[in-house]
């Protein structure tokens, strides 16, 4: 089926079900055009789901979390993930109301306004921009292990020009590619998992004396470092969870998504109870937390602890993946997202053109064009280690706030839409208590996030920045909208 344009902004026609915006009906030639299709099946969309919630977030910054808040890493990440996981089924309820939503910004234009679309299509836009650049800088670095004598420009550019053909073929090889960077990080974290109860059943003995035992998981009680310990691991591991609203962008490209969406959203909790606590204990487990160092991979670490021989360039490949997962879903995600600014009028028409294979090829020329600024980054490769955490920093409070306009969004969709609402057999357990339990925490995160100087720097400068940026241009693009609306003489 053809994916229109999005219902309309109004609130007196947003009472009744939900009409098509008049603004995009004209703009819209579908024979000229072709639409994005819905060739993502649903192992494909499970997958993407999976992926956006393991990421190098989890491989490599959970030593961090760990070193932090101690055994209470596992009541931070259960809480980020109970709320991101009502966060999805709110969405999750609105996109199931109207197909014809592409993307969340959609569903912020409609229901709240033209200029939440903007601000929230346009932030999520850089947010997976930032972090695909980082990451790219993250595969080259991570490629040096095995050709530490290559020249740094060449990783990036490879990256780049393969992603682009990856994502140009057909939504369908994004989902592919997808599909098994997912099972790849599935199989690395089972592996971990099973080594580490091997471990504590042989009663392993590190080099330094140190047993595994299951009893190391608590060791030191549940806050050892107090509340200021646990507060600072929401810093770093809200990371970790960035990208888990991915499967609403690929909504719009999914087979049945009645079907699909549900399921995806509904295995959130199980697989952050076996992928992240699970892989968590088995890492405490096997060494206790006080001794973890915070600034390496725990994975790599258990490995060589285990004894294997090739444990730095499996796990170094691992984490090769979830990268490049990243970037990859990053230039899906973006290109999309360029794509639905265009059509809703935020952006320029050149990014509205599909290929052949219903893909939008400008959005991905320009989304991959600009990974290419990876490349003098590495050239100041002093200040990139920096500059990541930075840069992280940054992306996590943009994605928050993306969050919010999503739950937002969701109590709009209750107050505007009640009869579809009362109809969807999706919906956000707890309703709007919940809705708003979720704008809470999302305040306290980003209040942890002011008790460190990198994270500090991201909340009160770096944001606020850009959202003067996106405020500024939000009243140039609609003022030059009024004009070119005006009757003419």
């Amino acid at each position: 089926m053809p994916l229109t344009p999005t219902p309309a902004d109004s609130a007196s026609a947003a009472e009744s079900s939900p009409p098509q915006r008049p603004d995009l009906d004209q703009m819209v030639d579908h024979d000229a055009e072709p639409q994005l299709q819905r060739h993502l099946t649903n192992r494909h969309v499970q997958l993407i789901a999976i992926g956006g919630a393991i990421g190098t977030g989890l491989f490599m910054g959970s030593g961090k979390t760990i070193a932090l808040a101690g055994p209470g890493v596992f009541l931070v990440y259960t809480i980020i993930g109970f709320f991101l996981f009502l966060v999805m089924r709110a969405l999750g309820e609105v996109l199931l109301s109207n197909l014809s939503y592409k993307s969340f910004a959609d569903v912020a234009h409609d229901l709240i306004g033209p200029w939440a679309g903007f601000f929230v299509g346009w932030t999520y836009y850089v947010c997976w921009l930032v972090t695909a650049v980082v990451e790219v800088i993250v595969i080259t670095g991570y490629m040096d292990f095995w050709w530490p004598d290559l020249p740094r420009w060449i990783m990036p550019v490879v990256t780049v020009v393969l992603l682009f053909f990856l994502n140009l073929a057909t939504v369908k090889a994004f989902g592919e590619i997808e599909f098994w960077f997912s099972i790849i990080k599935i199989v690395a974290i089972m592996a971990l998992v099973a080594v580490g109860v091997v471990m504590v059943v042989m009663g392993f003995t590190a080099p330094n004396g140190a047993h595994a035992q299951i009893s190391n998981i608590w060791s030191g009680g549940v806050f050892p470092k107090g509340a200021s310990g646990f507060f600072g691991a929401f810093q770093i591991a809200i990371f970790a969870f960035v990208g888990t609203e991915l499967v609403g962008t690929a909504a719009a490209e999914a087979k049945d998504p009645e079907v699909t969406l549900p399921r995806a959203i509904n295995a959130i909790p199980m697989r952050i109870v076996l992928f992240y606590l699970g892989a968590l204990a088995a890492i405490m487990a096997v060494t206790p937390w006080r001794e973890i160092n915070p600034e390496d991979s725990p994975f790599v670490a258990m490995f060589s602890l285990a004894g294997l021989g090739v444990a730095a360039g499996l796990v170094n490949f691992v984490v090769l993946t979830a990268a490049a997962s990243s970037t990859n879903s990053g230039v899906y995600s973006t290109s999309r997202m360029l794509f639905g600014l265009s059509w809703a009028g935020n952006a320029p028409h050149v990014f509205r053109r599909l290929t052949a294979r219903s893909v939008p090829g400008a959005s991905l020329v320009f989304t991959c064009a600009f990974l290419l600024t990876s490349i003098p980054l590495l050239y100041t490769s002093q200040s990139i280690i920096a500059a990541f955490t930075k840069v992280t920093s940054v992306a996590i409070v943009l994605f928050i706030l993306v969050w919010c306009i999503i739950v937002v969004s969701y109590l709009r969709f209750r107050s505007l839409r009640p009869e579809l609402h009362e109809a969807s057999a999706f919906r956000l357990p707890g309703g709007r208590v919940t809705a708003w339990l979720s704008l809470a925490f999302f305040a306290f995160v980003i209040w942890t996030l002011t008790l460190a100087h990198d994270t500090r720097i991201a909340v009160f400068f770096a944001a606020p920045l850009w959202l003067v940026t996106l405020g500024v241009a939000w009243l140039v693009h609609s003022s030059r909208l009024a004009r070119h609306q005006e009757p003419q003489p």
